[in-house]
């Protein structure tokens, strides 16, 4: 593990596809999702129950983040979600990157929220 840190820096990240995403939320687990993207993004279509804290804000407001729980990371394409896992893998989070964000949730028919 520390050879990956070494060659790529900061803490390493878990990440979980659309189905397994969505098999853990439909298991009740106890994730908290945090989408990343912007306002405009987020109404245009969420995951239910994800909370939106904007990538450029996030450093300023983890302290409304849980400790004791993992936190999926949500973006469009899941390039700002792996920044944010890193970020939050850093800070001591236990931080799960949604990779291909919102694309690949739509893509494999998963419903979506609409509006704030």
């Amino acid at each position: 593990m520390n050879i990956l840190k070494n060659l790529f820096g900061g803490a390493t990240t878990a990440s979980v596809n659309a189905a397994e995403a969505r098999a853990r939320i439909d298991a009740k687990e106890r994730l908290y999702l945090l989408d990343v993207r912007q306002p405009d993004e987020f109404a245009a279509g969420h995951i239910s129950g994800a909370k939106l804290i904007p990538l450029d804000e996030l450093s300023q407001r983890m302290n409304e983040l849980p400790k004791d729980r993992p936190i999926l990371c949500i973006c469009r394409s899941g390039s700002r979600s792996s920044m944010a896992t890193r970020q939050l893998a850093g800070a001591g989070f236990e931080a799960i990157n949604l990779s291909g964000g919102m694309i690949g949730w739509q893509g494999a028919g998963f419903p979506i929220k609409r509006g704030k």
